[in-house]
């Protein structure tokens, strides 16, 4: 199956959705059989959480629109970015969801730009403290407790957050065990 078809799935899965906790959302796709332990498809999956947690809880966006919009740059974002490139694919995929609610582009200066900045480099700050190698599961917990954060005190919409107790090591030939905080 590739990615493109992933993508498709999991848009289409995710619009079924209910609720304005994304971590529950992500837990509900994630045990379908075309999401990977790691893999692309979280560039996608995990911004998509975010916008349907947004979208439940409230915010005002087209939803259709924006998972389309989200669907696009996730493709964009190649596998295996965060060894290759120093930036978490889980926590872009939530960057680029923030930049679809705010309508940021590169030259935005409403602050939108700057803040989304911050949001990315404290959760990508948090990962580099764990350290790899990477985990899709666990990097995409640690983006949405900060997205999540970030939500709560950037607009008019309350999401919940609830800390993952993980569910994949045993399947993850990389896991990092106990240095993982979501580890039990």
């Amino acid at each position: 199956m590739t990615v493109i078809e992933k993508a498709e799935l999991i848009i289409n899965e995710i619009k079924k959705e209910r609720g304005n906790n994304p971590v529950r959302i992500f837990k509900n796709i994630v045990k379908k059989e075309f999401v990977n332990m790691h893999g692309p498809e979280h560039h996608i999956l995990d911004g998509s959480c975010i916008l349907v947690a947004y979208k439940n809880a409230g915010g005002n966006i087209d939803l259709e629109k924006a998972l389309e919009n989200l669907k696009n740059e996730g493709l964009r974002m190649p596998g295996a970015m965060c060894g290759l490139w120093g930036v978490c694919g889980a926590i872009s995929s939530i960057g680029a969801a923030l930049a679809i609610i705010d309508g940021t582009g590169p030259l935005s200066n409403d602050g939108s730009w700057g803040s989304h900045m911050e949001f990315t480099s404290n959760a990508i700050k948090e990962l580099g403290l764990i350290n790899g190698p990477r985990c899709c599961k666990r990097d995409a917990m640690i983006a949405f407790k900060n997205a999540v954060e970030y939500i709560n005190t950037h607009y008019d919409v309350k999401l919940e957050y609830e800390k993952m107790t993980c569910e994949y090591s045993n399947i993850n030939a990389q896991c990092i065990k106990e240095r993982c905080p979501f580890y039990e």
